[in-house]
């Protein structure tokens, strides 16, 4: 397993904000593959990267947030961290994965700067007191257009001027909580695109914080890349 920082100009102990960390799971792998159908396999997976005892508040304690993205060759787990993750906990079988600081990028980022952006997210609403769709109150994802309206707050709200927007639903994420055999479910989409920075600080807050609820489960992690 490839346990190497990415940027070899950054010790490995020195202290920054913010960890990205990208996992290739080995398909042969029981466990990896068990984990790309679990959501909430995937999260203990990703957490056992963190020391023990943190209790249940441990995602908020390490500012853990992860994705899981489908590319042509395979899958790939995407982890953010306020906490440097520990490589070695991983089986060497599971696959490769490598850590690097993210803060450096954030730091350039710019008002007016033009980037790329993805962002899997369970995109829902709360339904009102005088709905007929349903429950007052009931949690309710959304798909396709409305979705797409959903992410045009948030990205507003996150110092984003959107130019475009891809969205593509996803399948759900889901898994069986140990703790109490509960039936995990969260609706995702992704978005893809290209927007401008209008508020750098609130951009960073949500990078840092996730967007949506799920975060537990895969959702709500941002990513941004400047545009060449």
């Amino acid at each position: 397993m490839n346990t190497n920082l990415m940027d070899t100009d950054v010790k490995p102990d020195q202290q920054t904000a913010l960890w990205l960390t990208r996992i290739v799971p080995d398909p042969r792998d029981r466990d990896a593959r068990r984990d790309i159908r679990s959501a909430v396999g995937l999260h203990h997976r990703v957490m056992h990267l963190f020391p023990d005892g943190l209790g249940a508040d441990a995602r908020h304690q390490t500012g853990t947030l992860f994705r899981l993205d489908e590319t042509p060759h395979g899958f790939s787990i995407l982890v953010q961290s306020a906490t440097p993750p520990d490589l070695s906990r991983l089986a060497p079988s599971y696959g490769t994965a490598q850590a690097k600081p993210l803060t450096p990028l954030l730091n350039t980022l710019r008002n007016g700067t033009l980037v790329h952006y993805r962002l899997t997210a369970n995109a829902t609403r709360k339904l009102g007191k005088n709905t007929t769709a349903g429950r007052p109150g009931q949690v309710v994802p959304l798909h396709g257009e409305e979705a797409e309206q959903w992410w045009d707050r948030q990205a507003h709200q996150s110092g984003l001027a959107l130019h475009s927007t891809r969205s593509t639903r996803l399948s759900d994420a889901h898994g069986e909580r140990g703790s109490d055999k509960a039936r995990i479910t969260h609706a995702r989409t992704r978005f893809d695109g290209t927007a401008t920075i209008t508020d750098t600080q609130a951009l960073i807050a949500r990078i840092t914080a996730g967007i949506g609820r799920g975060k537990a489960y895969g959702c709500g992690l941002l990513s941004i890349a400047a545009a060449r």
